[in-house]
């Protein structure tokens, strides 16, 4: 039960921090328009450059949030957490009630 809150703790952290990380980014080209029209070796999304700490922090974190949300699915579904009842897949039908033949 603990694990499950320190991840869900760390999951929103890093989700937050890759926001920011995100945001704090410079465009790597004008517009996508700019890119198709004769900029010679660019390519779609902007020339290739040299990682920068910026790029290097949106893949870790990037990284660390998939590998958060896998755990966090995983324990949930394992009941480990604060999971639910049930899946919907489980085939458990919900209860139906017939009504009487409409008459003629």
């Amino acid at each position: 039960m603990l694990a499950y809150y320190l991840v869900l703790t760390v999951h929103v952290i890093v989700c937050l921090f890759l926001i920011i990380v995100v945001l704090l980014q410079s465009a790597q080209s004008g517009d996508l328009a700019a890119a198709f029209g004769g900029q010679g070796s660019q390519t779609a999304f902007g020339p290739r450059g040299a990682a920068t700490i910026m790029t290097k922090l949106t893949t870790w974190c990037a990284i660390i949030f998939m590998l958060t949300s896998i755990t966090l699915s995983i324990m949930s579904s394992k009941k480990i957490g604060g999971g639910s009842n049930g899946s919907v897949l489980s085939g458990q039908k919900p209860p139906t009630q017939q009504s009487p033949p409409a008459k003629k």
